[in-house]
């Protein structure tokens, strides 16, 4: 499994858009591939939910071999990319919603 940390998140969305101010032809190309990378981010993120909600519960019912502190870390791991993931929403919102009013 793949995991996005904040920090490569962040150097992928400021590499993004480098490309994007460097080169105003592949724009539709580059907010393509914004796109895609925002879903995966997402889905990595749904999948280390799945993976914390799997391994407490396994741990709960006694049928992982998986330590308390495995459970705790994959919890706070799954904590730490939601509130990313939601930092980087909040930010996208807050830049539409500035483009939006700005006078034509």
């Amino acid at each position: 499994m793949n995991k996005i940390s904040p920090e490569q998140l962040l150097s992928q969305i400021r590499s993004l858009n480098q490309q994007l101010q460097s080169s105003p032809a592949t724009e539709a190309k580059s907010a393509a591939s914004f796109g895609d990378m925002f879903k995966a981010s997402l889905d990595t993120v749904s999948e280390a939910q799945k993976q914390s909600s799997d391994l407490k519960v396994g741990f709960e019912t006694g049928n992982t071999n998986a330590t308390l502190a495995e459970v705790m870390i994959a919890s706070q791991k799954a904590n730490l990319s939601f509130r990313a993931a939601t930092e980087v929403r909040n930010k996208l919102v807050t830049a539409y919603q500035d483009i939006m009013n700005m006078p034509v």
